[in-house]
């Protein structure tokens, strides 16, 4: 099976680094999925999205995260995140709660509801 190196590195620290066979991100020209191979590019990541990274064993892991960009070679993804959390990771009673508070601010509300799309991605599984 091909391979890919994947790193997912928010700010405050390398949430994850590994071998994989799929990654998946949202950015602000829409869903994209990335196998090894793929042709270089460069990405921005939306505010608010989800990556999901499956590695060599089949494991899905998924994150939500706050902007930032990814770069891909034909060897290497590398999402370098504002802020990213894992999906276990995620309170989303609290995440609710912002976005059920009209007063929160935009950035909040966008947080919030990539926290809650992560959460909803796992029990897709």
């Amino acid at each position: 099976m091909a391979e890919i190196s994947v790193d997912l590195v928010a700010v405050e620290r390398l949430l994850w680094s590994g071998r994989a066979s799929f990654v998946s991100a949202q950015t602000t020209e829409g869903q994209i999925g990335i196998m090894p191979g793929h042709e270089p590019l460069l990405g921005q990541l939306v505010e608010g999205g989800t990556v999901t990274i499956v590695d060599v064993e089949g494991e899905r892991i998924i994150a939500a995260v706050h902007g930032g960009f990814f770069s891909v070679t034909g060897n290497s993804v590398r999402i370098l995140a504002e802020s990213a959390e894992f999906a276990a990771e995620v309170d989303v009673e609290s995440a609710r709660q912002v976005l059920a508070d009209a007063e929160a601010t935009e950035e909040a509300q966008r947080i919030a509801q990539g926290r809650v799309r992560a959460v909803e991605q796992v029990g897709k599984a």
